[in-house]
């Protein structure tokens, strides 16, 4: 087999020989993986072979190593693990071999195939001297530029593919030591320099003891700082990535460098290059980040965040301010015709947003002046600057000191929606949606919307949305924030809104309509401005419109159906739209089944799941999960009689619970089975043999998202739930499933954030499944459980004294405590006796919440019941 011709071939415009091409690739994989991978390599490293050729060798070398899907990258770690070592030695041989090519994408593509690898081994201990090796290239006599380049490249990527506890120090000493000369003004490749700082970047993550010694950590930021005024674009704007970086990671180190940064963030705002004078803006977007962290970290700690937080922002203000005020003037036209658009103005007025929510009220006597000058100047640039520069720091200030500036300039902003540009009318917009975001809150004592200024904003509002997309778009993003803010206020509140419903509702669908393939913003806009503003409003009043709203989205969707598919963009829009419509009807369903109103539901019940399951026949996987959680609304609205839809959804729901490769669709189809078994509850039973067996089967499938196991866990105790006694003839198989899934998480690796949370969650189904499990075997054949109780007391005990344990695992596992006493009541008595850790567990719940304090009160009076029986 000619592997060079083959993956020529591959790369063909001719559609046959690719085909052709692609199926020997992929059986030349599946026969003989070691042969396979070694020939890749071989091919990548031969000067003698075609750049092509080699490129893609290189592509699906590192493919076969690595993917974004979190299980299908654990696998391809395991096939690597598991092939002989001599092959993984000569394949490693090559990478490293490849680096001193003369085709520069061979030398890329080997460095980031090198970091692959070292992704896979080094956690393992495997290729201690790879470091070595790489660092070689560097100090070796005669070394040429693109060696050194690609090295740099390899140590970059390395460092961005590992974590800092599988390098020495000695290592990290080294590779520091060598991409800090790469960046040295001496080198004279510019390459070389770029791929130098590239690599320090990443390399920074490691330096944890190398910036708490003053003196590298002079030398570093000192380079830096040098390199961020050096002749290359491309390097400066690296080494103003690497001070963000460092704000980010080494906060606490920077005081004595601040006056420096600012003078060199400041010249760069002032007179370089956009791309180096976006990340010196994103340098103080960063130190923001971080002070707003620490404060809410010390929150209600009176001056304790004092020695953490050095308050560089409030420091800077006077200076940093007005820098940022006079690039929010560097506007470029028609940039609010491009979602996508981010430029020097856009992201000083991001800045200023960030510095208000660090430094509240302090901020706004720096920006009124500059608002107040430039609010009514000819220059459309001053308006639309002006009208920014107030909408970003309406988060932070206190309602007091803003409250009498919205109030003196809200008609003005109401005014200014006529303004004759249309990016001033479009910032406008968003600033309105901002106000009401922050600061509308009818019950508040001097509100910002009130019965005599809310006509006046509703024409407004309803008027400009039929303005041009983009301004329509901010528009229904102001609707959606008003109607938010009588979100959580009694029926008598949010009446007021009741007069402006029909043309509200009216307003929307026709911006809907007007939103074409170029403004789909538009349309999800118009469409979550319906769902808030029929989710706020008292359906009391409003139940004739929100039913005669219910038929018009039933229409629109029945519509969607006859849309012409001509191209996958023609799908893909047929697919937004209806999701988007399923997800409106997601918020009418219940709305109007609480209500005198719930027959129009009955009623319409058999058309709707009809619409439902022709959406599934489109196959979208978005319109799969609005389909889907539109189902389970619907389920809960009707009750009962949703059984007599189960034949022919089922194997929708089917479909949705086996589909590992969109694992949303998957994850929300578990979460519907959930809510049909509390609505049928024993009517699923003759369904559940089907759904078990695919639970079981995701649950042993290393493929599936691991997110989806949490919410299958706590569907078994949905089931049990629904079912009862009937569930004993799964226990043989749910229950190991459990047991095996609770051991692998008696302790959590506290290092990782991640892990952490997902084993929470994971534990909290555990316990869940275990609750529902003990509630629907109670009665007579409760003694099926008592062969798992010391397991589930023991796993309890565990967690218990596992300081990751969040809240809702917490209530989680005292709640099974309690469910366990109750189902076996006096059996359990020796149970609680050998495991009196509930005592302290039990009183430890007195210093949480409400909730699991109840829940432990329950569930300690359940044990002493059990016990003393």
């Amino acid at each position: 087999m000619d592997i060079t011709q083959i993956l020529l071939a591959a790369q063909s415009p001719d559609g046959n020989l690719r085909s052709v091409a692609e199926s020997s690739l992929k059986l030349f994989q599946e026969q003989n993986l070691p042969r396979f991978l070694l020939s890749l390599s071989v091919e990548l490293s031969n000067d003698g072979r075609p750049p092509e050729s080699r490129r893609l060798a290189g592509i699906i070398l590192k493919n076969s190593l690595d993917a974004k899907d979190c299980s299908r990258k654990e696998l391809l770690g395991q096939q690597w693990v598991s092939l002989d070592l001599s092959i993984k030695s000569r394949i490693k041989e090559s990478l490293l071999l490849t680096l001193g090519s003369s085709v520069p994408d061979a030398r890329q593509v080997s460095s980031q195939v090198i970091a692959k690898v070292a992704s896979i081994e080094m956690p393992r201990r495997e290729w201690p001297d790879l470091i070595a090796k790489l660092l070689g290239n560097m100090t070796q006599q005669g070394a040429s530029a693109p060696l050194k380049q690609a090295t740099l490249e390899a140590l970059g990527y390395v460092c961005e593919e590992i974590s800092p506890e599988h390098l020495e120090q000695d290592q990290v000493n080294a590779v520091l030591t060598a991409v800090v000369q790469g960046m040295n003004q001496a080198e004279l490749s510019v390459e070389v320099r770029l791929a130098a700082v590239k690599a320090l970047y990443n390399a920074l993550y490691f330096a944890d003891s190398n910036f708490a010694n003053d003196m590298e950590r002079n030398y570093i930021v000192k380079v830096i700082c040098e390199t961020a005024v050096s002749n290359g674009v491309e390097i400066r704007q690296a080494a103003f990535e690497c001070l963000v970086a460092i704000a980010s990671i080494y906060y606490m180190h920077l005081e004595p460098y601040m006056q420096t940064v600012f003078n060199l963030t400041s010249n760069a705002v002032k007179g370089d290059e956009e791309s180096v004078a976006l990340q010196a803006i994103e340098f103080w977007s960063t130190i923001c980040d971080e002070e707003i962290q620490l404060q809410e970290e010390y929150e209600g700690y009176d001056n304790a965040d004092s020695s953490a937080n050095f308050r560089f922002i409030e420091k800077a203000l006077p200076s940093l301010v007005p820098m940022l005020l006079e690039t929010l003037l560097k506007q470029e036209e028609e940039q609010e015709q491009d979602d996508n658009v981010w430029n020097i103005s856009m992201s000083s007025g991001t800045c200023l947003g960030l510095i208000a929510k660090a430094v509240g009220d302090a901020i706004v006597p720096l920006v009124m002046p500059f608002v107040e000058a430039n609010i009514t100047n000819p220059d459309w640039h001053c308006r639309e600057a002006a009208t920014f520069a107030f909408g970003s720091i309406l988060d932070g200030p206190s309602l007091s000191k803003l409250a009498p500036l919205v109030h003196a300039g809200l008609d003005f902003l109401l005014n200014a929606m006529k303004d004759p540009n249309s990016q001033v009318k479009d910032t406008t917009a968003w600033t309105l949606g901002r106000v009401f975001e922050f600061l509308h809150s009818p019950t508040s004592v001097n509100p910002i919307v009130t019965s005599g200024n809310l006509m006046r904003i509703m024409t407004v509002l309803l008027e400009s949305s039929k303005d041009a997309p983009n301004v329509a778009e901010k528009v229904c993003g102001a609707i959606y924030f008003l109607a938010q803010g009588y979100e959580n206020t009694a029926d008598s509140v949010s009446s007021v809104l009741t007069p402006y419903l029909p043309s509200v509702i009216t307003t929307l669908l026709s911006a809907s309509d007007c939103a074409d393939t170029t403004h789909f913003r538009l349309r999800s806009s118009a469409y979550e401005a319906l769902n808030e503003i029929v989710r706020v409003s008292n359906i009391d009043e409003t139940s004739s419109i929100i039913g005669q709203l219910l038929l018009e989205v039933m229409r629109r969707l029945k519509l969607t159906f006859d849309l012409e598919i001509f191209s996958s963009g023609d799908k893909e829009n047929q697919s937004d739209l209806q999701a988007l419509l399923c997800g409106v009807l997601q918020v009418i369903v219940p709305k109007l089944s609480n209500s005198d109103a719930e027959p129009i539901i009955t009623q319409n019940a058999d058309q709707l799941m009809f619409l439902f399951l022709r959406v599934f026949a489109c196959h979208g996987s978005t319109v799969h999960e609005e389909a889907m959680l539109a189902i389970g609304v619907l389920a809960d609205a009707i009750g009962p009689d949703f059984v007599k839809y189960m034949p022919e959804f089922f194997k929708y729901l089917e479909a949705g619970l086996q589909n590992h490769e969109e694992y949303q669709v998957c994850s929300i189809s578990v979460g519907v089975v959930g809510d049909i078994c509390r609505t049928l509850e024993d009517k699923v039973l003759p369904f559940c043999d089907g759904i078990m067996t695919v639970l079981l089967k995701d649950l042993s499938n290393p493929m599936l998202n691991r997110s989806v196991k949490p919410p299958i866990f706590s569907c078994f105790g949905d089931i049990a739930l629904a079912i009862g006694e009937n569930f004993e003839k799964y226990l043989p198989y749910a229950m190991p499933m459990l047991q095996g899934a609770a051991e692998l998480l008696v302790v959590l690796d506290q290092s990782d954030d991640d892990m952490v949370h997902y084993g929470n969650q994971l534990r909290r189904g555990i316990f869940e499944a275990y609750s529902g499990i003990l509630q629907g075997i109670k009665g007579p054949k409760a003694q099926l459980m008592v062969p798992y109780a010391t397991h589930l007391l023991q796993f309890t005990e565990a967690v218990y004294k596992d300081g990751s344990r969040d809240e809702s695992v917490t209530k989680a596992a005292v709640a099974v405590l309690g469910d366990l006493a109750d189902t076996l009541g006096p059996i359990s008595k020796d149970l609680f006796r050998n495991h009196l850790f509930h005592v302290e567990f039990f009183r430890e719940c007195l210093d949480s919440d409400e909730e699991v304090r109840e829940t432990a009160s329950w569930a300690q009076g359940m044990i002493n019941q059990a016990v003393v029986a």
